[in-house]
């Protein structure tokens, strides 16, 4: 749940990261919040990761539902990783996606969890 907060919240935090910082010019304490709860979720979500390899092996051996929830997961971590790239280039200043690229940007992990929980909750495979 803490890698999902974080999959939810740095991108939202990037759009007034950057407004903050069109305002200022400085890296600020928006900026240094933004970039500390990107880092501090990547150790959740090696965790998370761990954990769902190990539960889809040993307790489910691996059926297919829980390999398309790896899959789904994998599209996150994809997803986590091009936040992360975001946040990196946001501490060097440079702001190239739009506010309205990251609102999309940050539903689109709302449907993937969405996703998830179902194919968890249902197992329809």
């Amino acid at each position: 749940m803490g890698w999902m907060t974080s999959i939810f919240a740095v991108p939202r935090a990037l759009i007034y990261w950057k407004r903050d910082f069109a305002k200022t010019g400085e890296f600020g304490p928006l900026g240094d919040l933004t970039y500390r709860l990107y880092r501090f979720s990547a150790g959740l979500m090696v965790l998370a990761l761990l954990t769902g390899i190990y539960l889809g092996a040993a307790v489910f051996q691996f059926d297919t539902w829980v390999i398309v929830k790896l899959g789904l997961v994998t599209l996150l971590f994809i997803h986590y990783m091009m936040t992360g790239g975001m946040v990196m280039r946001a501490k060097r200043g440079e702001f190239r996606e739009s506010d309205m690229y990251l609102r999309i940007f940050n539903e689109i992990s709302v449907l993937g969890v969405i996703a998830i929980l179902w194919v968890v909750v249902t197992k329809p495979f």
